[in-house]
């Protein structure tokens, strides 16, 4: 049983996760972890992955990117600044495009895990975006340019690990205009830290872009009401019946 004594109650479930063993995650019958389930990042990532103050109608909140620096290119750090001056227009979010990855996880928006022996599949209530990932398999050959780019996973112990390539320029990292070339590479971790909840952690590399690797991570929370289930989210359909109501 964990201890909360006067300590506040966001920095108490860490401490507690961190205290759970590797016999109190719950398993599939091959014996992996069991990521089954509805999950949703609290944060306010997608607004900006640094720290960030409030706006109105938008919370402050802290970076998720490791000692909260991006490493940008001189050239790169340009871009991304014009990319914040023109963010209410050109914000891919903002035209309904797939957010890609890692964006589409810390998107306040639940998706559901679907795992079997060789297939994790993500189904996100965003715009009905999915991702099949596909376990001890290969990339296809690229060049090839997805807004999703291609996952495929193999377990490191009790981690899922995916390796994520072919991706297209056209995505962001957030609202605020953190953004990475065709060239992206990114390696997400899953891993279970607790029955309910979840650490993500993906690593990105893009020497267009940045001078080396960089990491976020994040806790994910499995959702816990009893008829959970992912709804819907059709973003472009609500900016037609916006544009038609003008």
């Amino acid at each position: 049983m964990c201890r909360v004594a006067s300590v506040a109650l966001a920095i108490a479930i860490p401490l507690c996760a961190s205290n759970v063993s590797a016999q109190d995650i719950p398993r599939m019958a091959d014996g992996r972890p069991d990521l089954r389930g509805v999950w949703q990042a609290l944060n306010t990532a997608n607004r900006d992955i640094q720290d960030h103050g409030a706006e109105l109608g938008v919370p402050a909140g802290q970076g998720v990117v490791e000692g909260n620096e991006l490493p940008y290119l001189p050239e790169a750090l340009a871009q991304r600044w014009e990319n914040y001056e023109n963010r209410l227009a050109e914000d891919p979010e903002a035209k309904c495009f797939m957010v890609g990855v890692p964006r589409i996880t810390y998107l306040p928006y639940p998706f559901q895990i679907v795992q079997t022996a060789n297939q994790v599949t993500m189904l996100y209530e965003y715009s009905h975006v999915f991702r099949n990932i596909y376990i001890d398999s290969e990339h296809p050959p690229g060049p090839i340019q997805w807004w999703m780019g291609d996952s495929r996973a193999h377990w490191e112990g009790d981690t899922l690990v995916v390796d994520v390539v072919h991706f297209t320029d056209r995505t962001w990292f957030d609202r605020s205009g953190n953004f990475h070339s065709e060239d992206l590479h990114v390696v997400e971790r899953y891993t279970l830290t607790g029955p309910d909840h979840m650490r993500y952690e993906a690593t990105i590399e893009d020497p267009k872009v940045f001078s080396r690797p960089w990491t976020m991570s994040m806790p994910l929370y499995r959702r816990q009401e009893s008829n959970i289930q992912i709804l819907e989210y059709e973003c472009g359909a609500y900016i037609e019946e916006a544009r038609d109501a003008e």
